[in-house]
């Protein structure tokens, strides 16, 4: 089972953050390379619904977003370079996270 590793914010904070170019510049990057793309933005993530997940989703505003990823360097660097957010990890799929970039957010 992958190890998930993320970097939570409010969805608002997320978006107004430069992170729309870090992303570009990622993904432009793991195309040169043929690399599988391993990042996603989630907004409103729905693994903070899992039980375990309670007090992490307690200290977050609402609406959240997260950088999720399966590679813990990606998230430390995002770490260093932003402020008021909130890391950490979980595993899935699993019974109470069947789907790590899942989101429940609505269209429109």
């Amino acid at each position: 089972m992958p190890t998930y590793h993320y970097v939570l914010a409010s969805k608002d904070f997320v978006i107004e953050e430069p992170i729309e170019e870090v992303l570009k510049e990622r993904r432009r990057n793991y195309q040169e390379q043929e690399k599988e793309i391993d990042f996603w933005l989630v907004i409103e993530p729905g693994f903070l619904e899992a039980p375990e997940m309670a007090e992490v989703k307690a200290k977050c505003p609402k609406p959240a977003a997260a950088l999720v990823s399966t590679n813990p360097q990606f998230i430390t660097w995002l770490k260093l370079r932003l402020e008021h957010v909130i890391t950490g990890q979980f595993e899935a799929p699993s019974a109470t996270i069947p789907d790590a970039i899942a989101s429940l957010a609505t269209a429109g």
